[in-house]
């Protein structure tokens, strides 16, 4: 899962960026609100964490003007602010939840694994499609069908659980490179067709129907017919 923080205290953002890639999600920073609507707007990422008192542009506008362009990606505000019509403000923008610091790290993990659930439709920390199932936590994949089961590595896990978010659309190389390896990662960049056949490969090894299909030209996708 892809985490965009837009913060513009550094030492915060050093700290939840390190307490957020221990817990395994992948997170990119920004510190102005230029740059992370611009983010936003990109569409790569799962959850948006969001400080309101940033420069150049506050997080309550960040979230109008995401909103207004047609990006639903979950929000989770951040303020300083702990006063009612502050967190009304915030829900009101277009956030879906709202953190007052000083936030404790668990609470925090726990509003983003809600606002994760909402958005991939997991139950129970399974994700699913077609005839497969994913242990959220332990990156486990397995077949509901036989039982067989096999671990992802976190690509792998990311190019499904990602797949899965987006079932019935085809996605792009380009696509899934940003979203997997980020805007930075040219050096992995021209991987997307190894872990797509890593990834087809621990489909076949649990005996799924679920199927990663390359359609020429275009690009990716999910697909289980037999189910």
């Amino acid at each position: 899962m892809r985490i965009l923080l837009i913060e513009d205290e550094i030492r915060m953002a050093q700290a939840l960026c390190e307490i957020l890639r221990l817990e395994k999600y992948e997170v990119d920073h920004y510190a102005n609100g230029f740059d992370g609507l611009a983010a936003i707007k990109s569409d790569i990422y799962d959850i948006v964490i969001l400080d309101v008192m940033l420069p150049e542009m506050n997080g309550y506008e960040i979230a109008k003007r995401a909103r207004s362009c047609g990006n639903t990606t979950p929000i989770l505000m951040l303020t300083a602010k702990a006063e009612l019509d502050d967190k009304v403000t915030g829900l009101d923008s277009g956030a879906d939840d709202y953190l007052t610091k000083p936030f404790m790290t668990k609470e925090l993990l726990a509003r983003l694994r809600a606002l994760s659930r909402r958005t991939l439709g997991t139950v129970n920390n399974v994700l699913s499609y077609g005839d497969i199932a994913i242990d959220t936590n332990a990156f486990i994949l397995s077949c509901i069908t036989n039982g067989q089961s096999v671990r992802l590595s976190e690509k792998e896990y990311r190019i499904l659980e990602y797949l899965i978010a987006n079932s019935g659309q085809i996605l792009t190389r380009e696509q899934l490179a940003v979203k997997i390896w980020g805007f930075e990662s040219d050096s992995e960049y021209n991987n997307v067709e190894v872990y797509m056949s890593f990834t087809r490969k621990k489909l076949a090894f649990v005996e799924a129907k679920t199927e990663l299909k390359a359609v020429r030209g275009v690009g990716y996708e999910l697909r289980c017919d037999d189910v």
